[in-house]
């Protein structure tokens, strides 16, 4: 574990708090991390005043005590507007966008961020323990290590730092999981252990037993810590915007693999609808970055230029449009904050009045001259708009001074509208309002309208009025979801002393280890050896002495001596077998318990995975009254000509014999070795 800490150089006062994992932050007074322990904080009371209401309407349903009845009434009320207090707090915390930004951000709207997902304290240590006793039958105190490495990752993944590290501490948590879950999780058992995850917008705590509400939990904290990550970029330098557009698209990418991978958790924040949002939400705030980055040098008054940057701005106005459009749909309203809805209407009317100002600056400031390209701009401009109104074209805006003005006055008069709707959507937010940064730029760009307005302003207002057609959207780079490479981090398996994965998992059932003694004698004509690790017994003798001590085929060895064996293959396992004195070593072996029902022993013929002279082998041996040379073999017909999808189905299904070595079927009985170049090698003792 100690490549894994670093230490936060407290010096000399030392023990387990000078140490903390790579990527984890849980001692940072930031104001991110004060606003985490106020959600924490939330959240309990929350979960106190739902059990409250809970005991208070299941005691309404059980009393028939009018005097009662009026008691838990008065006391469901008081109950019911604590939790609306609770709730507009904690919409407060999700409105909180302050702590979210750059420190130095003053000239670019601020950018919403995901808070974490809360989560409580898990103790691994007692299930797992006992777990281990009784499925692997190993002793569990021995994995004291391991189960400490265990719960200090997860309890670290509660305060990732905000960086790559952070998020690839989160990622190794999630690559763990699986490798969790196949050890300790049985279809059949249940272990005692319960994950609680905290909604993120309204605090409701999901509580379950298995780990799809963790693993999807921690891939939402991971998307959450891409978006804060984007939102604490420095946007005033180009290094800082490409750094929020790829934080942006693979929280994209993680909210979407979310949204693929799980479809029923029953944390609303985590749901389809939900989630789905949020992607347009991600990608809309990337595709802001993307025209910030355009405009970071600064736009060329220049026709084309500013005729590109008019359908860029008018692109983001409508990501930003459809985000809204989402937010306002039932239930996706009443669970998102206002303020968010209301930040994506203002910065919808904001970038489509910035949209209208570009193409009025391009149609009052420039004019058609001799040298410019008059195709060329004709075809520019027809992309700016779907509809004209009747009887103009742009080749007579173009050329027409007159009609050049007019419909460069229409835009701008929508720029200047559009820029006085966002103010006042600004002013009607509580949480808006707080953010002196985002009014500074809006007031700065209805104003420059306003100037651009002026210069052109005169008497014929009324003659020459004309309604300015919308722009039509158009970028050259589209923000586009991106799945981080994190998601997939190699992870060392904590508990890999238990054996390979494949073979002892939870699925799996095992007899207890039983000993068996090998003595010399066994090595000509004792057992067969195959597999990779661990080895398994194959064509047993059941004259030889092994078998009289116990051993069975099938059986899979897992110690010679004192020296574990679950990791090794034939060739180490027959170095340590070949040095057997007089008195014989003791190996260790168990058996796999088939825990499914019996089969009729016809299914054994079909074998539609296995090799076709194992599975040739498999019905000749079942053929038992003649001699080896009489033996006829039917032909079955190749499991690919197989054209019925529940044939199939069935076959794939069946157990077949080479599953199970337990000796329970009819059909295991011990088969002679067969020469067969597709075969691995066997080694006999």
């Amino acid at each position: 574990m100690t490549d894994t800490i670093l230490t936060n150089g407290t010096g000399d006062r030392g023990g387990r708090d000078s140490y903390f994992k790579k990527g984890c932050s849980p001692n940072a007074q930031t104001g991110r991390s004060k606003l985490q322990n106020k959600r924490a904080t939330l959240n309990q009371q929350i979960i106190k005043q739902m059990r409250m209401r809970a005991g208070a309407e299941n005691l309404l349903k059980a009393t028939n005590n009018n005097k009662v009845k009026e008691m838990v009434l008065l006391e469901l009320s008081y109950v019911n507007s604590d939790l609306q207090l609770l709730m507009g707090q904690l919409e407060g915390l999700n409105s909180s966008m302050e702590v979210y930004q750059n420190t130095e951000e003053t000239a670019n709207i601020p950018l919403i961020a995901l808070g974490l997902k809360e989560t409580k304290e898990i103790d691994f240590s007692s299930p797992f323990k006992d777990f281990i006793l009784e499925h692997y039958s190993e002793d569990g105190r021995s994995f004291e290590e391991e189960l400490a490495d265990l719960m200090d990752l997860r309890q670290s993944c509660r305060t990732p730092s905000r960086s790559e590290a952070g998020v690839e501490l989160l990622a190794s948590y999630y690559s763990h999981l699986p490798l969790i879950e196949s050890r300790f999780f049985s279809p059949t058992r249940q272990n005692g252990i319960f994950f609680t995850w905290y909604d993120s917008f309204t605090g409701v705590p999901v509580c379950q037993q298995n780990l799809l509400l963790e693993k999807a939990s921690i891939l939402f904290n991971m998307a959450a810590l891409y978006s804060q990550i984007g939102t604490r970029s420095d946007r005033q330098t180009r290094v800082g915007l490409e750094q929020a557009i790829a934080a942006f698209q693979k929280a994209a990418g993680v909210l979407n693999l979310l949204k693929e991978t799980f479809t029923h958790i029953p944390s609303y924040d985590m749901s389809p609808a939900m989630v789905s949002m949020l992607i347009r939400l991600m990608l809309a705030q990337a595709q802001q970055c993307l025209f910030e980055k355009m405009a970071l040098p600064g736009v060329s008054n220049q026709f084309y230029a500013l005729i590109r940057m008019a359908q860029e701005a008018a692109k983001v106005s409508e990501v930003f449009d459809q985000v809204h459009q989402f937010m306002i749909q039932t239930p996706i309203k009443d669970n998102v904050p206002l303020f968010w809805s209301t930040m994506s209407l203002v910065k919808t009317n904001h970038y489509r009045s910035m949209a209208h100002y570009f193409v009025a600056a391009a149609l009052l400031d420039h004019e058609l001259g001799p040298r410019d390209d008059e195709d060329q701009q004709e075809k520019m401009l027809s992309q700016v708009y779907d509809q004209l109104p009747e009887g103009r074209t742009p080749i007579d805006i173009l050329k027409n001074k007159d009609e050049r003005k007019r419909f460069g006055k229409a835009h701008i008069r929508r720029a200047v509208s559009g820029h006085e709707e966002a103010l006042r959507i600004y002013s009607l937010c509580e949480h808006l309002t707080k953010l002196e940064a985002l009014k500074d730029i809006l007031k700065a760009s209805h104003q420059r309208s306003l100037e651009k307005y002026s210069d052109f302003e005169n008497e014929e207002e009324f003659t020459d009025y004309v309604d300015a057609p919308d722009i039509t959207s158009k970028t050259e780079h589209r923000a586009e979801m991106e799945v981080p490479a994190a998601t997939k981090v190699k992870v060392i398996d904590f508990f890999q002393r238990l054996g390979p994965l494949a073979i002892f998992s939870a699925k799996q059932k095992w007899t207890p280890p039983r000993s068996v003694r090998i003595y010399p004698e066994d090595r000509d004509e004792g057992f067969t050896l195959k597999g990779e690790s661990p080895v398994q017994v194959v064509s047993l003798d059941p004259h030889c002495q092994a078998a009289g001590d116990g051993l069975k085929e099938g059986d899979y060895i897992v110690a010679v001596g004192k020296t574990d064996s679950k990791w090794m293959g034939v060739s180490e396992v027959m170095q340590l077998l070949k040095d057997v004195d007089e008195e014989g070593t003791e190996i260790q072996v168990v058996s796999l318990m088939d825990s499914n029902p019996s089969m009729p022993a016809k299914s054994a013929t079909f074998c539609g995975n296995l090799p076709k002279t194992y599975s040739m082998i498999c019905l000749a041996y079942n053929d038992e009254e003649k001699p080896l040379k009489n033996r006829k073999v039917t032909k079955k017909s190749s499991f690919l000509s197989w054209g019925m999808k529940n044939k199939m189905k069935s076959a794939s299904m069946l157990n077949l014999p080479t599953m199970d070595h337990s000796g329970a079927m009819s059909w295991n009985k011990p088969i002679p070795t067969f020469p067969s170049s597709s075969l691995k090698p066997n080694y006999l003792y």
